[in-house]
């Protein structure tokens, strides 16, 4: 499971940014977070998830907080 902080979060449209430690970022959405509250999520919070592929590219899901 890769590991990364949350770069950026746009709390108006759902949805937010992800770097990973291997420096690539990936997009998330609030309906796919199924472990976190998305509204309780704060950039720079370091976290854990899964890639998954979609039409528009990779994507976050299950981000889980990892509190380090």
């Amino acid at each position: 499971m890769p590991a990364g902080r949350i770069k950026k979060i746009i709390p108006d449209r759902g949805f937010g940014f992800v770097r990973a430690d291997d420096g690539n970022e990936v997009f998330f959405h609030r309906t796919e977070l199924t472990t976190v509250d998305f509204d309780t999520l704060q950039e720079g919070e370091p976290v854990t998830f899964d890639i998954v592929d979609s039409p528009k590219g990779p994507r976050a899901r299950n981000l889980q907080k990892t509190g380090v």
